[in-house]
C-alpha cells in the first residue's frame, strides 16, 4: 500500500505561512500595543493640557475675581470718603462740598490706608478755606481703615461765566466789583483801594481800575515804582502797572494828568483803557467809579459784566439822595447789577470814652432798608485813614491789625461770599430739562421757580428779526416755530439775561424780566401728563391704522402696548 506524502514544499510553505502569520500577529499585537501606548500618551498629554488650561482658566478667573474684588473695594472706599466729605456744608451755597463739585483728584489706597484729594474752591480768597481743610481732614481720618490723609487746597481758574462775549482782556477775570456812590467826596477811592488790598491779602489775584478820567485818585493813593503805563507794540495792548501784587490802571498813569475832553471822548478812553489792558488771570477787578450817572457809568455798565456793586455813602441826607440815584441806576439798567453792601464812611469818632456822630446818623441804614441791600459797614473817622490815602500806602497794608483793617476784612469776606452766590445763581438761573422738555427758570434773588415751554420762549423773541422795529409788526408767526423745538445751548449774559441757541441757527437774548412775563407751564406733573396724553393719542391713531389695514385684534395690540410700557 502506498502511502501518499505531502510534498516538502507544501510543508515548508505551511511552516512559512505559520511563521508569517505569527509574525503578522505579533506585529499586529505590537502595533496595537504601540497604538495603545501612543493613544495613552496622547490622552495623558491631552488631560495634562486640559488640566493646564483649567488651571490657567481658574488662575485667570481668580485673577479677574481678585481685580474685580479690588476694584469693588476701591469703589467702596471712595464712596466712604465721599460720604464722609458730604457732611461738610458750604454756608454760602447751603449744600455739601461734594454736591458743589469741590472734591477733585480723589485717590484711595484701601490696603495702605492712604487717601489724597484736592478741594477746588470757587475763589482763593474763600474766608473759610482753612476750616474746610481742617474738617476734611477730620471726617476722612475718622474712617476706621484710613491711616493717612493728604488734602490739597486750590481754586477754580479765573474765568468769566460768559467769557465768549467779552473782549480778550476781560475774559480771564472772574468777578468785577464796582465801588460807587454817585456823590463826590464820600470816600469811594479810599474804599476801593483798601478793599482791593484786603482781597489780595486774603489770597486773591486782584486789579484796580480807576474810571475817573477827570480826577483820577489812584496815582495819589498808591506808590508804584513805574508810574507810567506801557504799551505792548506787537499786541497793541496796555501793560498795567503793579504795586504790592495788585495790578492797576488809571488815566493818571497815562502821562496826561487830568483830562479836559467831552463826554463821548471820555467814554472811548475808558473803554480802551479797560478792555485793551493785559489784566491776565484775576479773581477780582475793583472799579473805582466816578461820581454821577452819566456817560462813563453807562459805558461801564454796558461794556463790563459787573458781578456786584458796593455802595459808599456818608451820614448826611444829601449824600443819601445821590446814592439812591446810583442804586436805581444799577437796578434799572438791563444789566441789573446787585448791590451787595453799603459802606457808611465818616460815620463817627470816639473821644473821652464816648462816641460822637458829627454828621448825623441813619443814611446808610436808610439805603439798606429802602433798597434791601443785605450788609452795612460803618467806617469811623480816623486821621490815619486819611493820611494813608495821601502817603501812597493803603491803611490795610500800613496797619493790618487795626480797627479799620478789621472792618475792611469783614467787607472783603462779604464781597467774596456774595460774589460766589451770585455766580452760582447766574450759572443755574435758566436751564433746559430734557426729561420733561421744559426750560426751568429761577431768577437770581428770587425764590420763585417756574417752567416754560421752549416754543413759547422762541415765539416771544423781541429782536429785530422777529419784530419790525419801526411799525412793531410781528414778523415771526406762530406757525413758524414747531412745537417740539428744543434749545441747543443756554448761556448766561451777565446778571440780567441768557443767550439761547436754537437749532435753526438763531441766537436769542432773553432777559429775566421777559421770561418772568411769559405764559408758564403749571407744574411738572401736569406738563409730563400732557406729554403722556399726546403719546397715548398717537398710539390710538397707530392702533386704528393697524386694525384698518391689517387683521390684528385690538386686544393683542393692547397687550403689546402694556407689555412695552411695563418694560420701560
Amino acid at each position: 500500500m502506498r502511502i501518499l506524502q505531502a510534498p516538502a514544499s507544501v510543508y515548508v510553505t505551511s511552516q512559512c505561512s505559520k511563521s508569517r502569520d505569527a509574525k503578522f500577529l505579533n506585529g499586529c499585537i505590537l502595533h496595537s500595543a504601540m497604538l495603545d501606548s501612543l493613544l495613552s500618551r496622547r490622552i495623558v498629554q491631552r488631560r495634562v493640557c486640559l488640566t493646564r488650561r483649567c488651571l490657567n482658566s481658574v488662575s485667570c478667573k481668580a485673577a479677574s475675581l481678585d481685580d474685580d474684588a479690588s476694584s469693588m473695594l476701591t469703589r467702596e472706599a471712595e464712596s466712604d470718603v465721599l460720604k464722609a466729605l458730604s457732611q461738610i456744608i458750604d454756608p454760602d451755597f447751603g449744600t455739601d462740598i461734594v454736591s458743589c463739585g469741590f472734591v477733585k483728584d480723589l485717590d484711595v489706597d484701601d490696603v495702605s490706608g492712604e487717601v489724597s484729594f484736592r478741594l477746588e474752591l470757587t475763589t482763593p480768597a474763600c474766608p473759610i478755606k482753612d476750616e474746610f481743610e481742617q474738617k476734611a481732614n477730620e471726617v476722612v481720618a475718622a474712617l476706621p481703615w484710613v491711616k493717612n490723609v493728604n488734602v490739597t487746597m486750590s481754586a477754580q481758574p479765573a474765568k468769566q461765566i460768559f467769557a465768549a462775549e467779552l473782549p480778550a482782556g476781560l475774559q480771564k477775570i472772574s468777578n468785577i466789583i464796582a465801588v460807587s456812590s454817585c456823590k463826590g467826596g464820600v470816600g469811594k477811592s479810599t474804599v476801593a483801594v483798601n478793599l482791593a488790598y484786603t482781597l489780595a491779602g486774603m489770597g486773591a489775584r486782584v486789579g484796580i481800575f480807576d474810571a475817573d478820567v477827570y480826577g483820577p485818585s489812584l496815582p495819589t493813593m498808591v506808590s508804584p515804582e513805574n508810574r507810567l503805563l506801557e504799551m505792548n507794540p506787537e499786541k497793541k495792548t496796555i501793560i498795567p502797572t503793579e504795586y504790592m501784587g495788585v495790578k492797576m490802571v488809571s488815566f493818571g498813569f497815562a502821562g496826561q494828568g487830568r483830562a479836559i475832553m467831552r463826554g463821548p471822548m471820555v467814554s472811548g478812553v475808558i473803554n480802551q483803557l479797560l478792555t485793551t489792558t493785559e489784566w491776565g488771570e484775576l479773581d477780582y477787578l475793583v472799579i473805582d467809579m466816578p461820581p454821577g450817572t452819566g456817560d462813563i457809568q453807562l459805558t461801564l455798565c454796558q461794556v463790563v459784566p459787573l458781578t456786584a456793586a458796593v455802595i459808599v455813602t456818608t451820614p448826611q441826607k444829601l449824600a443819601f439822595i445821590d446814592v439812591a440815584k446810583g442804586v436805581r441806576m444799577f437796578s434799572k439798567l438791563r444789566v441789573c447789577v446787585p448791590c451787595v453792601a453799603v459802606v457808611e464812611n465818616m460815620c463817627h469818632f470816639d473821644a473821652d470814652g464816648k462816641r460822637f456822630y458829627p454828621f448825623g446818623r441813619g443814611s446808610g441804614s436808610q439805603v439798606v432798608e429802602q433798597f434791601g441791600i443785605p450788609h452795612l459797614f460803618d467806617l469811623p473817622i480816623r486821621p490815619t485813614l486819611s493820611a494813608s490815602g495821601d502817603s501812597g500806602m493803603p491803611e490795610v497794608v500800613a496797619d493790618p491789625q487795626g480797627d479799620v483793617a478789621e472792618i475792611f476784612q469783614n467787607l472783603g469776606v462779604c464781597v467774596v461770599q456774595q460774589c460766589a452766590k451770585i455766580r452760582q445763581q447766574v450759572s443755574t438761573a435758566v436751564m433746559y430739562d430734557k426729561s420733561i422738555k421744559a426750560i426751568k427758570v429761577k431768577v437770581p434773588d428770587s425764590n420763585e421757580e417756574f417752567l416754560l415751554h421752549p416754543a413759547t420762549v422762541r415765539r416771544n423773541d423781541r429782536s429785530a428779526q422777529s419784530v419790525d422795529e419801526w411799525t412793531g409788526e410781528q414778523k415771526l408767526q406762530y406757525g413758524d416755530i414747531p412745537e417740539d423745538i428744543e434749545p441747543e445751548e443756554i448761556r448766561p449774559m451777565g446778571n440780567y439775561a441768557v443767550s439761547i441757541q436754537w437749532p435753526d441757527g438763531f441766537s436769542q437774548i432773553a432777559p429775566y424780566d421777559q421770561l418772568q412775563s411769559m405764559e408758564r407751564l403749571v407744574d411738572v406733573v401736569r406738563y409730563t401728563w400732557s406729554l403722556h396724553w399726546e403719546a397715548r393719542s398717537l398710539w390710538t391713531r397707530i392702533v386704528n391704522a393697524l386694525i384698518k389695514h391689517f387683521d390684528i385684534t385690538y386686544s393683542y395690540l393692547c397687550w403689546v402696548y402694556f407689555y412695552a410700557s411695563a418694560k420701560h
